[in-house]
């Protein structure tokens, strides 16, 4: 690790290597646009993306040999860093007894008794394999309980790329500019409504106009899918009241912020319950793996126990049960998780202080261990504010980190990930690499 780190010290890289282009125009012969999820494929940010065939650490190498410092840790589940030794070694003794049953298994029991207890207000989960079907069946859950229809959901919130969710969504929808995608039938998208994120006025007055009609609110408590934008004071509890004046359920989507705003979930930081709840990212430890949970009550309604149905033949496999017991349990002893955020603190310090060293507008806005960088005056507070960045600056910039070996999210819309493996050392190196790339663009 020490001779990667030297290396991605000493090296500016001009582009992407020739091992990394040639795979390139393979896999875009191969697959739409190159890529198996959009955002990869670099669209936003211009350039091609290095082929990336180790990870360590807080290292990437990719195929020609270059290192980069990983602010993307695979879009969030690698709070403890690549590889770590915990976490690689349990999974390495599980698939010597087996990758996958279709069968019950002790790790999926231990898994959901740990996030229970370390969430309570899960009083029931269900496992499956992406953030996509937790909320595309959270919404399902939600509707039948209800008997309503509606769904309501903020402007660049992104839950997955189910019909339902995909009006005005974030992530790669909004950097690819297509929001709305072709392919979601008109019936279906009717039942969207969206309103600005931090707005409870448009909130109250989409339910006062849909009395009686809206099953859920879907909400990143901390939107992390149009760059991390902060709830605003008031926001959280005031969907909470709204959702019990009006008979609607509120739905924590926390895929993305789940062990990654605190140490444990959103809700928890901002002391509001949700009735349901959905997780991905840190509680598979890099592994496919995501949840949907939240009252008994609502939960005994899934099948076999209730009539709504959802299932899934790799839900709960064992091997990705494994990994996130793993993960979780060493992201949860005494000062682990404090540790990262004071690394992520220090980060976004930094890099303020450095721009504002350069005579260069930006400020970041931090939750927990999750970051975004944006070039503005101020923080933006809605999807709104966050196209009126100056997202041209954020395009060269992400091109300059780059040839200084610090590999970021492809997109100003996508959130900056610190791990346990973001030692003293590898902030520093990110520090560095930024006062000059902020400085040229």
């Amino acid at each position: 690790m020490n001779d990667d780190r030297k290396r991605s010290e000493s090296q500016v890289y001009e582009g992407v290597g020739p091992r990394s282009h040639g795979l390139n125009e393979m896999a875009r012969d191969l697959f739409p646009g190159g890529v198996s999820s959009p955002v990869r494929a670099f669209r936003s940010v211009g350039g091609e993306p290095p082929v990336i065939r180790r990870a360590m650490g807080a290292l990437l190498t990719d195929v020609d040999g270059r290192i980069y410092v990983d602010m993307l840790g695979s879009w969030g589940p690698m709070v403890l860093g690549h590889g770590h030794p915990e976490v690689t070694h349990a999974v390495l003794e599980r698939i010597k007894r087996g990758v996958s049953t279709g069968t019950p298994s002790p790790d999926e029991v231990r898994l959901g008794r740990r996030i229970r207890a370390l969430l309570p207000l899960m009083e029931k989960l269900r496992f499956v394999v992406s953030g996509t079907e937790a909320c595309m069946s959270a919404l399902r859950l939600a509707r039948a309980a209800t008997g309503r229809d509606k769904l309501l959901k903020f402007e660049g919130c992104y839950h997955g790329h189910a019909d339902p969710f995909l009006a005005s969504a974030g992530s790669g929808a909004l950097t690819l500019g297509i929001p709305d995608s072709p392919g979601v039938p008109a019936d279906v998208a009717k039942d969207t409504i969206t309103v600005p994120y931090n707005d409870l006025d448009a909130v109250r007055a989409a339910l006062e106009a849909n009395d009686g009609e809206i099953a859920a609110i879907f909400v990143e408590p901390v939107a992390g899918n149009m760059g991390v934008i902060l709830p605003a004071e008031g926001f959280l509890p005031g969907l909470r009241d709204l959702c019990d004046e009006h008979g609607t359920l509120l739905v924590f989507d926390e895929v993305m912020t789940g062990f990654r705003v605190n140490r444990c979930a959103a809700s928890t930081l901002f002391s509001v319950a949700p009735d349901l709840t959905t997780l991905g990212k840190a509680i598979g430890g890099g592994f496919p793996v995501a949840a949907y949970g939240g009252r008994a009550d609502l939960l005994s309604q899934i099948a076999p126990e209730g009539p709504v149905y959802q299932a899934g033949t790799l839900a709960g496999n064992p091997v990705a049960m494994t990994a996130g017991n793993a993960t979780l349990r060493a992201l949860t002893r005494p000062g682990i998780w404090e540790r990262i955020q004071e690394q992520a603190a220090r980060l976004a310090a930094g890099l303020e202080d450095g721009a504002r060293a350069a005579g260069v507008a930006a400020v970041v806005a931090r939750a927990g261990t999750m970051l975004s960088l944006w070039f503005a005056e101020r923080l933006p507070k809605n999807l709104d504010d966050a196209k009126q960045t100056d997202t041209e600056q954020s395009k060269r910039y992400h091109a300059a980190m780059l040839r200084h070996g610090v590999h970021l999210p492809p997109s100003p819309f996508e959130a900056w990930f610190v791990s346990l493996a973001h030692s003293d050392v590898v902030i520093d190196r990110i520090l560095e690499a930024h006062s000059r790339s902020v400085a040229a663009t």
